[in-house]
């Protein structure tokens, strides 16, 4: 379908639209009330728009589109997508300082959930930043109707009218334990992040497990964030996949088309942190729950065409001993050495009919292992753009876990070595205050005041992390 036919199709709904240029990457991502007016709203002659937002309408050349029951909703989903994607002409949102936050205070025993300006080291988790005060304001409102959270300041005695509005379980009072807060807290994150799909499975585990045990009130309670929860998930809307498996098939000279593609990435710094990523495309659409990430554990220093053998060879080693299904393609992000590197080792493992092709940095050439020079597809190809995609995923996915190593490797440094503080120390130390620097930040007092320290430890803790 091209680009005319579909802004015909767009909805006159609320929403997040994404715009891609020729070679699909995103370069835009807005929300909007009406998708269909909104959108259309670009290409009109008698439009006239700033000159950043003329110059990116210029590169559009592709829109896909997600309807959400409101456009507080589309707000939460578009801030999700730009930091995602980071989009070139978004760039209002690089001016944290002035725009809204979800924040909530983890440094607090009882954390809140409110709405605050700017990001502080204070140790609490932020979202955003997003584009609309009030929307915000009433997405939060929307997400505290399922999920009752605090707000108070300080904690009182006593519950609140909040409590009997049901916006608020009354940890004060005791009306709920504080582990079942903070898992009404951990629900509440997830549900900003949009990994709405991994909420319903934990509810409905817990719903289960309540029910099992006779504990039926409570069932009944999760049973109503389930349904509540149905009513605001967000549809995507229907993409060309067809049009895109059928020319990969075509121009790749496949014997049917990939519906079913596994693709590799490796992240390292000088060998440090090393990690590789695999990602999962099923009829041209990510499966999140089949991603999965490698430590790195067999190579020293910085050799990438080691690391893609090793995080190749267990990942079909495992597939293969658990008998599980194979992909119809297995993409790897790099070129001729790293193809090359990963056909050995799947090979080796004796499977030879899963086509392998590698789709090189910066130029995109594709290369396949019954060719000697790369494919290179025009910037419009629609297998191309189907390939950037699944290769810019497997990328995001890799550089996100090995954010994740170096920040749990900072973190050991720092903490590791002090005088009386072990494992248990270091994680109740941990919980408390959310982080290092959020330990640099706490008194002698308030350290000294957690279980298991003295003022000696607390004062070898400053002494130590140079504060």
């Amino acid at each position: 379908m091209d680009f005319k036919e579909k802004l015909k199709e767009l909805p006159d709904l609320p929403g997040v639209y994404i715009f891609r240029d020729e070679s699909g990457r995103v370069v835009y991502v807005g929300k909007a009330s009406s998708l269909r007016d909104r959108v259309k709203s670009y290409f009109q002659p008698s439009r006239r728009l700033n000159p950043r937002l003329e110059t990116m309408v210029y590169y559009v050349r592709d829109v896909e589109w997600f309807v959400t029951p409101s456009e507080a909703e589309a707000l939460l989903f578009e801030a999700n997508l730009i930091k995602e994607y980071q989009p070139k002409y978004n760039v209002a949102y690089r001016d944290d300082k002035s725009y809204p936050f979800i924040k909530i205070t983890m440094a607090e025993e009882i954390p809140k959930v409110l709405v605050a300006r700017g990001r502080k080291n204070d140790g609490s988790i932020y979202f955003g930043p997003y584009s609309n005060a009030k929307l915000l304001r009433r997405a939060v409102k929307s997400i505290r109707a399922i999920f009752p959270f605090r707000t108070c300041n300080p904690l009182p005695k006593r519950a609140c009218v909040y409590y009997d509005m049901g916006l608020c379980p009354a940890p004060c009072e005791g009306k709920v334990t504080k582990g079942e807060y903070l898992d009404t807290i951990k629900q509440i994150i997830l549900f900003i992040e949009g990994k709405k799909d991994e909420l319903l499975r934990r509810l409905s585990d817990r719903m289960k497990f309540l029910a099992e045990h006779r504990r039926f009130e409570e069932a009944l309670r999760v049973r109503d964030k389930i349904q509540a929860l149905g009513k605001v998930i967000t549809k995507k809307a229907k993409v060309d996949i067809e049009g895109q498996l059928d020319e990969f098939k075509r121009v790749l000279g496949f014997k049917r088309e990939p519906r079913y593609i596994e693709a590799f990435d490796i992240s390292n710094i000088k060998g440090e942190s090393a990690c590789g990523s695999m990602v999962v495309f099923v009829e041209g659409k990510p499966v999140k729950s089949k991603y999965k990430m490698f430590r790195i554990k067999e190579v020293e220093g910085q050799d990438d065409y080691s690391m893609m053998r090793e995080v190749i060879r267990r990942r079909y080693k495992r597939a293969l001993n658990e008998k599980q299904n194979l992909p119809d393609l297995i993409l790897i992000d790099g070129g001729k050495g790293h193809l090359a590197c990963a056909a050995g080792e799947i090979h080796a493992l004796g499977i030879r009919d899963i086509p392998i092709v590698g789709i090189a940095k910066v130029v995109e050439h594709i290369y396949t292992l019954n060719r000697d020079e790369p494919i290179v597809l025009p910037p419009t190809s629609k297998a191309l753009h189907l390939v950037q995609r699944i290769r810019d995923e497997s990328h995001r996915f890799a550089i996100r876990y090995h954010h994740i190593l170096r920040r749990r490797a900072t973190r050991k440094s720092a903490l590791d070595g002090i005088p009386g503080i072990g494992p248990k120390r270091k994680t109740i130390l941990l919980k408390r205050f959310g982080s290092t620097e959020g330990i640099k930040r706490a008194t002698i007092k308030e350290l000294s005041g957690l279980e298991g320290l003295n003022e000696k430890v607390a004062k070898e803790i400053k002494k130590v992390l140079h504060v």
